[in-house]
């Protein structure tokens, strides 16, 4: 059987008007051509919708019925229609993103903000997980976009990559804090906050320290950088931290408490990207935050360059 959206549409209005010449006008058509439509219908079908006599319609039974079937249909087309048309306007669809813990907390929920504020219909599923977790997610498909510390490249996984430069976190107030840049001697046997070993730049850290000949002293070893702006601002340690979590400290999540960031040489890298699937083609709303996103890192870099004093 081959119904089309017109001869439905066609039906249900003879169906309303009771007339064929009343719905040709409704619809804008002629008479013959709803007549067609309407005889095309009941060849479709196999059965007769309507008795003709004296050029009234008397409709069958089979018509009552075909009737609620045909609302239905044309019910879930137009719904189905608005729907798309929504996922064209990026104002509706369901958007799933995994972030690691550093960006998780204040940056990319503002970015997802501004993102939304015009998209009501948007459903999101915003998961924090790590970024080798985040790897596995993207690359098996199951996740839309990745916002994680940057993997080895795969045929998985499509990324932008963004290569950042730590900074380091000081005490306000602290006499660190006149110098213009940091470094391993200006942090010789002064305690730390450190992320665990394993990660790069506690490695990257480590070397710097041996590098310059200066006592490496951690005091804390944490999972993320952020906790550890607390200690920094209690005057209880210094840190050399991702660019994300500084910037997230001094921008909102605890404005104004006790810290100052200064670029710290020799530089320590802290490469971020943004990922997605590359096995399937992401979706217009996928692709249309992942613009935003990598707007938003380098809005970020240039904000904490100036912070910084450094070229922009």
């Amino acid at each position: 059987m081959n119904l089309s959206f017109r001869q439905l549409m066609t039906f249900r209005e003879v169906m309303r008007t009771g007339s064929i010449s009343q719905a040709a006008r409704a619809l804008g058509r002629t008479q013959p051509a709803v007549s067609a439509m309407i005889a095309g219908l009941e060849d479709e079908l196999g059965f007769k919708l309507f008795e003709r006599q004296q050029g009234k319609l008397t409709p069958q039974p089979e018509a009552r019925f075909f009737l609620e079937e045909c609302d239905d249909i044309l019910s879930r087309l137009e719904q189905t229609k608005r729907t798309l048309s929504g996922i064209s306007k990026l104002e509706a669809g369901h958007l799933r993103i995994a972030c690691h813990p550093a960006a998780s907390g204040f940056f990319l929920p503002k970015v997802l903000t501004e993102f939304l504020s015009d998209k009501p219909g948007i459903r999101v599923s915003l998961m924090m997980r790590s970024s080798s977790l985040i790897e596995e997610l993207i690359a098996s498909q199951q996740f839309d976009v990745g916002f994680a510390e940057t993997p080895e490249p795969r045929p998985s996984i499509r990324q932008s990559d963004f290569d950042l430069e730590c900074v380091c976190a000081i005490p306000a107030g602290d006499e660190l804090g006149a110098r213009p840049v940091i470094t391993p001697a200006d942090l010789d046997e002064r305690r730390l906050a450190v992320l665990f070993a394993e990660h790069p730049t506690y490695r990257q850290t480590v070397k710097a320290f041996d590098m310059a000949g200066c006592r490496f002293e951690p005091m804390f070893e944490l999972q993320t950088f952020l906790p550890g702006m607390r200690f920094v601002g209690a005057g209880l340690c210094y840190m050399i931290c991702d660019m994300i979590t500084a910037h997230s400290h001094l921008a909102g999540l605890a404005a104004g408490s006790g810290v100052v960031v200064r670029p710290f040489r020799p530089r320590i890298g802290s490469r971020v990207s943004v990922l997605t699937p590359a096995h399937r083609p992401g979706s217009q709303l996928s692709e249309a935050f992942c613009d935003m996103l990598r707007a938003r890192v380098e809005d970020m870099q240039t904000e904490m360059k100036e912070i910084l004093g450094q070229p922009v």
